[in-house]
């Protein structure tokens, strides 16, 4: 107890980030439908997002040296609400691209404030449970936000505005916290190529997921809207991803620690290309098929990350977990930030099946990969434990990769 009361501001702050910022994605992809977007201008929106993301990483561990902590966070937080709350003063895709890289800077800004504050709050002791609150307030404020979509009114003053006060709220836990500010952490060096170099399987694993998960998260509602989905359903389609992933990283985690990781990654691919066929065969069976299609879609495919980057850490020394981190995060945004318009041109051009198709290409073309290396290299003499590595920062493998030795 006394551990959550510590950390109360740090999660609370988490809660109202990912409240604001959640649901702004799906709520853009709707409005944008709405006003008359086009299917390739709504991805735009979802690539700008994460190229705003992967800017806020590699801006804000240098912004945290220079201002710390408080201001740092503060200063993300502000860029957040501003990219939020201007969107309904000029309608064009193209300024809410820029609005959508605000949004995305922010949250990666504010994500690297937050895990650095827990990591230098934590001790090896407290750091299995703290990082375990942590995923279970991000996870259940990532549910929150999706089902928000449900009761916010498409292209509203009033439903921007409401996630502006969300992200803005997000000052206040920090803000009057009494905790002491920690040290400013050191900035990781940003070297792609030392994933690759670790494992090409895990390299091309976190491209996958990126182009997967951004696909399904930012140009999912589109699909929704097509095959015939309400507001409120399309809350719950989006939901029930985020919860089938949550709920796999248990007995995926069991079977990562058991048995060679990549025929479990290879395993989750398989069952990948089998999810994304369900989701297209179901589309016209109801609603309650097609939202055991997503969650068991979002089941196979979010805990592909993190097998992804066990396998790279199983190749690693404990000097490089850090850069690995940040090596991973960087393939992973490049694979996001193409993926929404690519996704939006195939559903403008062939339909709303097309992108899931596209999905369980890139999957077999993975299971292809994963054979070949295997064939190529033997597996690692030794495995650390299986870790759940959110996507949220540069600097998430110093907060969950310390320990990992013990």
């Amino acid at each position: 107890m006394r551990l959550l009361i510590s950390f109360a501001a740090l999660f609370l702050s988490v809660i109202f980030v990912q409240l604001g910022s959640g649901a702004v994605a799906p709520l853009d992809a709707i409005s944008g439908l709405g006003l008359g977007f086009s299917k390739a201008e709504v991805g735009m929106l979802g690539s700008a997002h994460f190229i705003g993301f992967f800017i806020g990483c590699w801006w804000a561990p240098r912004m945290l040296g220079s201002v710390g902590h408080a201001r740092a966070f503060a200063a993300f937080s502000a860029l957040g609400t501003i990219g939020i709350a201007a969107h309904m003063m000029l309608v064009n895709p193209i300024a809410w691209s820029a609005m959508r890289m605000l949004t995305g800077l922010s949250v990666a800004g504010c994500y690297t404030i937050i895990e650095a504050w827990l990591q230098a709050s934590v001790t090896n002791e407290t750091r299995g449970r703290a990082t375990g609150v942590y995923r279970v307030v991000d996870v259940g404020a990532s549910l929150g936000a999706q089902l928000m979509i449900g009761v916010l009114t498409p292209s509203s003053y009033a439903s921007y505005n409401l996630l502006a006060i969300l992200c803005c709220a997000a000052l206040l836990p920090l803000a009057l916290t009494r905790t002491r500010e920690p040290e400013t952490p050191e900035a990781p060096r940003l070297r792609p190529a030392m994933a690759w170099a670790r494992s090409p399987l895990a390299a091309a694993g976190v491209v996958v997921t990126g182009i997967t998960g951004a696909a399904f998260r930012f140009v999912g509602p589109v699909y929704a809207v097509e095959v015939g989905l309400t507001l409120d359903q399309i809350a719950v389609f989006l939901a029930v991803y985020v919860l089938g992933g949550w709920m796999a990283q248990l007995p995926v985690g069991w079977l990562a620690d058991r048995f060679d990781r990549r025929w479990v990654l290879i395993g989750l691919s398989l069952a990948s290309v089998l999810a994304s066929a369900l989701t297209v065969a179901l589309a016209g069976a109801g609603s309650l098929a097609i939202y055991l299609a997503a969650g068991f879609f979002g089941f196979v495919t979010l805990p592909i990350y993190s097998i992804s980057s066990a396998h790279a850490h199983d190749h690693a020394t404990s000097s490089e977990r850090v850069e690995l981190s940040a090596a991973l995060m960087f393939l992973y945004a490049i694979g996001a930030i193409a993926s929404p318009v690519l996704a939006s041109l195939l559903i403008e051009g062939f339909g709303p099946a097309s992108m899931f198709w596209a999905i369980a290409l890139v999957h077999v073309v993975l299971v292809v990969f994963g054979l070949w290396r295997m064939a190529l290299r033997p597996g690692p003499r030794r495995r650390l434990p299986y870790t759940w590595m959110p996507r949220t920062s540069f600097l998430v493998g110093r907060l969950f990769g310390r320990g990992r030795e013990e």
